[in-house]
């Protein structure tokens, strides 16, 4: 008989490693193109949506679809500067899904939003 691992008696979560696969070109992430848009808007509010667009790589019209949802969702509002837009995020709007809802936008940005470079 094998003696069960301390691993299992304990029932811990395995954290492991692997390599980097061979097709690094993967089509999928982990985050939604919604969610790109969201880092994008919160690393610098005053781009234009075709920046975001290229950054994120869709559309400039799909990035103008999400921040709609996003505004209809009171997750952002668009605001006029001049000529260009600024987009203000509301920090404390929850997401959306049963299994995140107990997080907020702020919560989400605060891992992946990159402040080094702004």
């Amino acid at each position: 008989m094998r003696p069960s691992s301390p691993v299992a008696a304990s029932k811990s979560v395995v954290t492991r490693t692997r390599a980097k696969p061979a097709d690094s070109d993967a089509q999928w992430t982990f985050l939604s193109n919604h969610t790109h848009v969201l880092v994008c808007l919160a690393a610098d509010p005053e781009q234009t949506l075709r920046d975001v667009a290229a950054k994120v790589g869709i559309t400039e019209r799909a990035v103008q679809r999400i921040v709609a949802d996003l505004e209809a969702a009171g997750v952002l509002e668009r605001g006029r500067e001049g000529r260009r837009n600024r987009y203000a995020l509301h920090l404390d709007a929850r997401l959306r899904h049963p299994l995140e809802q107990h997080c907020s936008i702020g919560d989400l940005l605060a891992l992946v939003v990159d402040r080094r470079n702004g």
